[in-house]
């Protein structure tokens, strides 16, 4: 049964829904200046002649308002509750074995990595926590949503998926800038004040990549440095998908830390998959993936934060030598190795 959102008054519903100006219009009814009416107030407004001239049925338009209202909660994922937490239930590998684990719960403004050859599991790992496995995928893993099995609406909804996947290569071919692709984004969303979204996601991806773009930049002409850090602002704000997958971030020509903190700064749930020891170790745990199961789980702990310390000053070197040679400017090896020096002293 609908809800009778025709009953309540459009300037409030306009605060929580402000998709309706679609409808309206499409039914050519203009409720400028008559927002606190309800639409019910306002259909009955409309005199008899009107009515019939324009071959209105107000009880239907009534009815078919407040569908209308329900169909696009249901396809923005309005309706959804907030994923707090995720949590895996141990299956098995390749071979049949049970996966020792037992379970492991991810919070949100968690970050994972996941580690391990390729080819041994990560992205059967993701599938299984994409598509809410509940014994039905050949780990015969189970994966609940704050702490209860998914119903099927949620695990197989095309448009509210649980994970956002950030590939390793990310290629534009759209003919568009990159102000018209946010933009594009933020409409099928319905947010309100899309320009300040914009600005906020295109000085987000500067704070992220080596080198700046404006909103006027053609996206098929931004670097794949630049692509990546659009693409990770665009998810961190815009999307409602309440995981993201990272793949291979260390090869992304960006600012990996502030992506990372970015990301749960807007209390998405991160999985990282990695080969890099710094981006292993910024991680509150990692899982290790061998022969398609669960290998082990490993808590980051506090002499693994020591070695992380050592490798970001050595990370900061290379980073300067980076800017150095970007900048057209002759490396002094002298001046790295006292720095060394200085750091060991």
């Amino acid at each position: 049964m609908h809800k009778t959102y025709h009953k309540k008054k459009l300037a409030d519903l306009l605060k929580v829904y402000p998709f309706i100006t679609g409808y309206l219009e499409q039914n050519k009814l203009d409720m400028r200046g008559n927002e606190d009416y309800t639409l019910e107030e306002y259909l009955n407004l409309i005199s008899e002649e009107e009515r019939e001239e324009r071959a209105m049925d107000i009880h239907k338009l009534a009815s078919d308002f407040d569908a209308y209202i329900d169909q696009m909660i249901s396809f923005l994922g309005l309706d959804k509750e907030t994923v707090d937490s995720i949590t895996i239930l141990a299956g098995k590998d390749k071979s049949g074995n049970a996966e020792t684990f037992g379970e492991l719960t991810i919070r949100k403004s968690e970050i994972v990595s996941i580690v391990g050859p390729t080819g041994s599991g990560k992205s059967r790992l993701l599938a299984d926590i994409e598509w809410a496995a509940n014994k039905d995928t050949p780990t015969d893993r189970v994966v609940l949503i704050n702490g209860e099995t998914a119903d099927k609406e949620r695990r197989f909804s095309t448009s509210n998926r649980l994970v956002a996947q950030l590939s390793q290569n990310m290629n534009f071919v759209m003919d568009l800038s990159v102000k018209e692709f946010i933009e594009l984004h933020a409409l099928s969303r319905m947010v309100e004040n899309v320009d300040d979204v914009i600005k906020r996601i295109v000085d987000a991806a500067n704070d992220l990549a080596g080198e700046k773009f404006n909103l006027d930049t053609p996206i098929t002409g931004l670097s794949g440095g630049q692509s990546r850090a659009l693409m990770i602002a665009d998810t961190a704000i815009l999307s409602r998908s309440p995981i993201v997958l990272i793949d291979e971030i260390e090869n992304a020509g960006i600012d990996r830390k502030r992506a990372l903190d970015l990301l749960i700064s807007e209390e998405k749930i991160v999985l990282m998959a990695t080969h890099d020891p710094s981006l292993a170790l910024i991680a509150d745990k990692r899982i290790i993936i061998r022969n398609g199961g669960i290998y082990k789980v490993i808590e980051t702990e506090n002499e693994e934060k020591s070695i992380l310390e050592e490798l970001e000053k050595m990370d900061a070197i290379i980073n300067q030598m980076r800017t150095s040679l970007r900048k057209g400017e002759i490396l002094e090896i002298n001046k790295y190795r006292m720095r060394e020096v200085e750091k060991h002293a």
